[in-house]
């Protein structure tokens, strides 16, 4: 997002502290914030209405209220007629802002239940599997699937092995792509998830598990670096022979024997 956009996202992302705080129950916010996006992504027309800035506010949400009062709860409504209220550099980002504030109140979910490491681990993970595997991709991102056929191969993968928020947003994510592959949205959410408590996510590539210990220092060694908490996602990569590759806040840190060999290699040719 640019400009107003930015702003609007920001000023949206209080008023859903807001209800939050003011009690709202989170799942039904959440199953309803993720209906009003998929409302928006299907309907052109509504959204380019609902965020056309010659609008007066008040228009837009009284529209809201005709359209949504008797299908949600009052605490959502007031979310959706904020949002409504607010500017919108395109209309898609009024889109992109509903499902970030329905993404963020299942994250709070699983800060709730002290699991947010957990969601953080479990999307990177089942993102990986996604990117290997083409077949489950395309399933799990296709237009024509249905959605129950979807939630079946999910419950058949998922069930019982990951967290309710974990599997609350994977199943977000194959039912609304939006034109994107399923391990982009994961990785999408799994930042929201990183900036609710304003840490960094790095993906570390090794050759073999790092311990513990190993772990804890790397992680203290980046945040002293970048001055956040920093979330680390381990990649077992069998290129990497020996040290590691870290990437971090668009920054790529590459200590691996096989990046130090690959240089040595084009120095000899040249």
């Amino acid at each position: 997002m640019r400009g107003a956009s930015r702003a609007s996202l920001a000023e949206a992302k209080v008023q859903l502290a807001a209800v939050i705080a003011g009690g709202a129950d989170l799942r039904q916010l959440g199953d309803e914030l993720f209906a009003v996006t998929g409302l928006l992504a299907g309907q052109p027309a509504l959204r380019r209405m609902l965020s056309d800035p010659t609008r007066e506010a008040a228009a837009k949400a009284g529209l809201t209220e005709e359209l949504l009062g008797s299908r949600i709860a009052p605490a959502t409504l007031e979310l959706a007629r904020g949002l409504v209220g607010l500017r919108w550099s395109e209309p898609a980002d009024l889109v992109d802002a509903a499902e970030q504030l329905g993404a963020l109140t299942i994250i709070e979910i699983a800060d709730r239940e002290h699991k947010l490491d957990d969601l953080e681990d479990e999307l990177f993970r089942f993102g990986r599997i996604v990117n290997a595997e083409p077949e489950l991709r395309s399933a799990l991102s296709s237009r024509f699937l249905p959605a129950e056929r979807k939630h079946e191969l999910l419950d058949a993968l998922l069930g019982g092995k990951v967290t309710g928020p974990t599997l609350r947003l994977v199943t977000q994510a194959a039912d609304q792509p939006r034109g994107r592959s399923l391990d982009t949205s994961l990785d999408e959410y799994a930042r929201l998830a990183a900036e609710r408590r304003e840490r960094l996510v790095a993906e570390v590539h090794v050759a073999i598990a790092l311990t513990a210990t190993q772990r804890r220092r790397l992680a203290a060694a980046l945040a002293a670096t970048y001055g956040h908490d920093v979330h680390l996602n381990i990649v077992i990569d069998p290129r990497v022979i020996g040290g590691m590759t870290v990437e971090i806040s668009g920054e790529l840190i590459d200590g691996s024997m096989a990046s130090r060999l690959a240089g040595l290699r084009r120095r000899l040719a040249s």
